[in-house]
């Protein structure tokens, strides 16, 4: 069996720091906002070159809270892909304000800026650019569009721990950045978390006090605000595999360009493409082919794991489709339509690569 992600085999490389790092803060019972998450943040903040890291509940509080303090409202209109997660829609959601889904480039599969400026009105607040499975959207173009038109940059970094374009990392690029700890991640807990970034300290004072249920002293309440605040638990987890964070995003790399190397060769399959503005860390690698289906049942077949990231596109989902009535978003729904993510994590195997590569050049063959 070969697994989507091996969990495990990460724990067991770290088991001995871990425990004892757990063993430790149970043992100090400072369980919310403990020692281990000011550190964390601290340590973060270092690493990915932000002025300032506020450790959250989940990587969806860190978009919705980072949409707050950048001064997102209902009835502003916020444009994105549809090409995502739910989340990074839902958070918009959260604060009243309308997400407004534009088309992704071909071979990215990130927001297509030119469609993006096309559509922004006189209610457009805010762009909010995902860094999809790794690859950093090219943030300089982002930049430039966001000053032209007065607007505020919010980066979906769920995907892209430890991405970077030129020296600067990805989360510290726009006027705040929203990270995602699933266990799945690159950087991933051992259950939910979540962190936003920022370089502003009026903003990280804010957020500070919009996760602890508005209160910037105790009992304190100077807004409402919510209960979003990253485990002591998780940050001693979060700690020790942020130690390995480059080495883990190096073998992804090393997984996927063995993958593109043999895949590229490959008729009806398009392997996932790196822009060469940013570097990729490959949360997922992503392929296209009008088989998909094809190659998903044999990989099944042969005991590998596969998954469609994402077959539905945003503006396609239910809960939007009256807002979305007669959208057309024909990038989107044909990736929906072809996308496959094979196997990808730090431990894997160039074996196991190389039985995946055979599975498929088996089938289209």
């Amino acid at each position: 069996m070969i697994p989507m992600v091996d969990l495990k085999g990460q724990y067991l490389a770290i088991k001995d720091e871990i425990d004892a790092g757990l063993l430790q803060a149970l043992e100090k019972t400072q369980f919310i906002l403990g020692p281990n998450v000011q550190a964390f943040e601290r340590e973060t903040a270092e690493y990915l070159g932000a002025e300032h890291a506020i450790g959250v509940a989940s990587g969806t509080d860190a978009l919705h809270l980072g949409l707050i303090a950048a001064g997102i409202r209902p009835g502003d209109e916020v444009i994105t892909t549809p090409f995502t997660f739910i989340a990074t829609a839902e958070a918009i959601r959260y604060v009243g304000a309308t997400p407004i889904f534009v088309d992704i480039d071909p071979a990215t599969f990130n927001i297509d800026l030119a469609k993006a400026e096309a559509a922004i009105t006189e209610r457009t607040r805010a762009l909010l650019p995902v860094h999809l499975f790794g690859q950093p959207v090219d943030m300089q173009a982002v930049g430039a569009l966001a000053e032209k038109h007065g607007l505020s940059v919010v980066e979906d970094c769920a995907q892209s721990f430890g991405a970077a374009v030129g020296q600067r990392k990805t989360g510290t690029l726009g006027a705040v950045g929203a990270f995602s700890f699933f266990p799945s991640k690159n950087l991933g807990g051992f259950g939910d978390g979540g962190l936003v970034t920022t370089n502003s300290a009026a903003m990280a004072e804010h957020l500070r006090v919009l996760r602890n249920h508005g209160s910037w002293k105790q009992y304190h309440h100077s807004e409402i605000g919510f209960n979003s605040r990253l485990d002591e638990l998780q940050a001693v987890i979060l700690r020790a595999k942020l130690k390995h964070i480059d080495r883990y995003n190096d073998s992804r790399r090393r997984v996927a360009h063995r993958y593109t190397s043999a895949l590229k060769e490959m008729a009806d399959v398009t392997p996932p493409h790196e822009d060469g503005i940013g570097r990729h860390v490959y949360h997922q690698y992503t392929l296209l082919s009008e088989r998909r289906d094809e190659i998903m049942q044999a990989l099944r077949g042969n005991d590998i794991a596969c998954a469609v990231y994402y077959p539905i596109p945003l503006h396609q989902q239910e809960v939007f489709a009256e807002a979305c009535r007669g959208v057309e978003l024909p990038v989107a729904e044909s990736v929906s339509a072809q996308c496959l993510s094979l196997p990808i994590f730090p431990e894997m195997t160039d074996e196991q690569v190389d039985t995946v590569i055979g599975v498929i050049r088996e089938t289209v063959a």
